[in-house]
């Protein structure tokens, strides 16, 4: 994908997501969505295992996994089903995309100004610096318009 389009695919992903970034409507419940749903239903475990097409006992694990955290998708889903309901699946930025991309791009460019600074310092070639924030400027925007997997290969 081309930086232009990863750059648009952000901007979309962000205007989707941003109603979601800062609500709890969509945290699960302490005792899982299956089970909060379920009881509200009025249904047992039982009922739900019947239209599960598992045992009752398997029920009970599969809400158990589920406040545990280590259900799979494809059981959230069949229980939504059963559930008559639709399971909604996300990955939520903590921040938007396009800043965590920024963020990444600077702390890039200053790992690399830095080390080019303390070379040009031993051989008594300091940079002053208004010149060093243009060049950190540069190398951002430089990054920024690649703004590839390169961001993500180096520690920082």
């Amino acid at each position: 994908m081309r930086a232009k389009d990863r750059a648009v695919a952000r901007q979309q992903l962000d205007k989707r997501l941003n109603s979601l970034r800062y609500s709890d409507a969509f945290a699960r419940p302490p005792r899982g969505w299956i089970k909060a749903i379920r009881e509200a239903l009025g249904m047992t475990t039982a009922q739900l295992g019947k239209r599960l097409g598992v045992s009752q006992p398997r029920v009970v694990k599969i809400e158990h996994a589920e406040t545990k955290g280590s259900i799979t998708l494809d059981s959230l889903e069949r229980a939504a089903n059963a559930l008559d309901c639709r399971l909604v699946y996300a990955l939520v930025p903590r921040k938007p995309l396009d800043e965590q991309v920024t963020e990444r791009a600077e702390r890039l460019a200053k790992k690399r100004l830095k080390s080019t600074s303390h070379s040009m310092a031993l051989e008594d070639q300091e940079v002053d610096t208004a010149d060093e924030q243009e060049q950190l400027k540069r190398m951002i925007q430089s990054l920024l318009d690649k703004a590839g997997s390169e961001l993500w290969d180096e520690d920082l």
